[in-house]
C-alpha cells in the first residue's frame, strides 16, 4: 500500500479553508496531519462544522510555522500579508507549500505592493508557480511554492486564453463582466454581505480597481507575448456561491462559430477540467457548484465584430479548493483527477 502524504491546512475554518478539507478528507492519498484556526483553537473539527463528522477527528491547533516538521505539504488558506510571514519558514522546513492568498500570485515585486501592501518574502516571487494548470503544468512537478490562482483570474483568463494566444481580439480592449456570490467574500461577518444587504440586490463593486485585474492582465500578456489591458468589473449578486464571467473582445478578424469552437478544442483537448459547450449553448453556475470544472460557452456577433464568451466556475472550488488541490496533485506526481473528479452539486 503506498504510503500517504501527510497535509497540514493553515486557515482551515474559513470558506476556502472549509471547502479543502471536504476535497482532503476523501482524497485517497491524504492524510490530514494538521489544522489550524486560531478563532477555533483546541475544539474538534467535526464540533464546529458537523457536515465533516466521521470525516475529520482531529482539533483544530495554533498556526505554529513548526507543523511543517510534521507533513509533506502544507496548504496556506489564511490572509494576504499572512501568508508572505508563514510561508518562507515552511519552505525552510522543507515543506512544499499551496498558498491560496495573493502574496505568490505575482512575478514582480512592484506589481504586488502597488496593489497589495509590501511585500517581506519577494525573493519567492519569482520562485513560486502561478498555479493555474491549463497553462502551468509543466513547471508543477518541480515546485516548492505554487501561488494558487483568484477565482476572478481563474474564470477570466481560462475564458479568454485561447483568443488571447492565437491573438484573434484586440488586446487592448478586452472587457470582463463578472458576477459573484457572496461566499467570495469570506466567511467573517460584514454589514455588506449581511443578508439584509444582499438579498434582492446586485451591484458592482470596485469597479477599475479591484486588485485581481493585474492577475488577469500578468497571464493574458504572457501568453500573447505582449500587453494585455482589461475592463474587469465583479459584481455581487444574491447566491452563495459561483462565479460568471461574460467576457467580450473585438476580433481582429472574421469567425464563424465553428472556427472558434475548434480553437477551443485544439487548446483544452486534454485538460480535464474545462468543459466547451456547442455553439448554441451556453453554461450556467448551477452546472458547476462544487466542481473543479470551468465551463465555456461562446458566440460570435458577426454584426459587430466581437465574441461574447461566458465562462462559469464555483469560486469555492475551481476559484479556490478544488484548484489547490489540483496543483497538489501534479506537484507529488498523482493523478491529476484524484479526490477532485466529482460532479457539481446540482438540486
Amino acid at each position: 500500500m503506498t504510503t500517504k502524504i501527510k497535509v497540514a491546512v493553515f486557515g482551515a475554518s474559513g470558506y476556502t479553508g472549509l471547502e479543502l478539507l471536504r476535497f482532503l478528507a476523501r482524497h485517497p492519498q491524504v492524510e490530514l496531519t494538521a489544522l489550524t484556526s486560531r478563532e477555533y483553537n483546541g475544539r474538534p473539527v467535526a464540533e464546529v462544522f458537523p457536515s465533516l463528522a466521521r470525516f475529520i477527528r482531529l482539533p483544530f491547533v495554533p498556526p505554529d510555522p513548526n507543523l511543517a516538521w510534521q507533513v509533506q505539504v502544507a496548504f496556506t488558506a489564511v490572509p494576504h500579508q499572512t501568508a508572505m510571514a508563514l510561508v518562507p519558514p515552511l519552505l525552510a522546513a522543507g515543506c512544499r507549500v499551496v498558498d491560496l492568498s495573493a502574496d505568490f500570485r505575482f512575478r514582480h515585486r512592484a506589481v504586488y505592493e502597488k496593489w497589495y501592501q509590501p511585500h517581506s518574502a519577494p525573493e519567492l516571487l519569482t520562485e513560486a508557480v502561478y498555479g493555474l494548470p491549463e497553462l502551468h503544468r509543466e513547471k508543477l512537478p518541480q515546485a516548492r511554492l505554487v501561488g494558487n490562482p483568484g477565482c476572478y483570474p481563474t474564470c477570466v483568463i481560462l475564458g479568454l486564453a485561447p483568443l488571447v494566444k492565437a491573438r484573434l481580439v484586440d488586446l487592448t480592449s478586452l472587457i470582463a463582466d463578472c458576477k459573484s456570490g457572496v461566499s467570495g467574500a469570506g466567511r467573517g461577518a460584514s454589514l455588506t454581505t449581511s443578508y439584509c444587504e444582499v438579498h434582492d440586490s446586485f451591484k458592482a463593486y470596485q469597479v477599475a480597481s479591484h486588485r485581481h485585474t493585474p492577475e488577469m492582465e500578468q497571464e493574458l500578456s504572457s501568453l500573447a507575448g505582449s500587453p494585455v489591458k482589461i475592463t474587469f468589473v465583479p459584481h455581487l449578486v444574491p447566491m452563495s456561491r459561483g462565479i460568471l464571467g461574460t467576457l467580450y473582445g473585438s476580433l481582429t478578424k472574421t469567425l464563424r462559430d465553428e472556427e472558434v469552437f475548434h480553437l477551443y478544442q485544439e487548446f483544452y483537448q486534454r485538460q480535464p477540467f474545462v468543459r466547451l459547450y456547442p455553439p448554441g449553448t451556453l453554461p450556467t453556475t448551477q452546472h458547476v457548484r462544487g466542481s473543479n470544472f470551468c465551463d465555456l460557452g461562446f458566440k460570435v456577433d458577426q454584426e459587430r465584430g466581437r465574441i461574447i464568451v461566458i465562462s462559469a466556475i464555483d469560486n469555492l472550488a475551481r476559484g479556490a479548493a478544488s484548484q489547490a488541490v489540483h496543483n497538489f496533485n501534479l506537484m507529488m506526481g498523482l493523478p491529476e483527477t484524484l479526490g477532485i473528479d466529482l460532479p457539481p452539486i446540482t438540486p
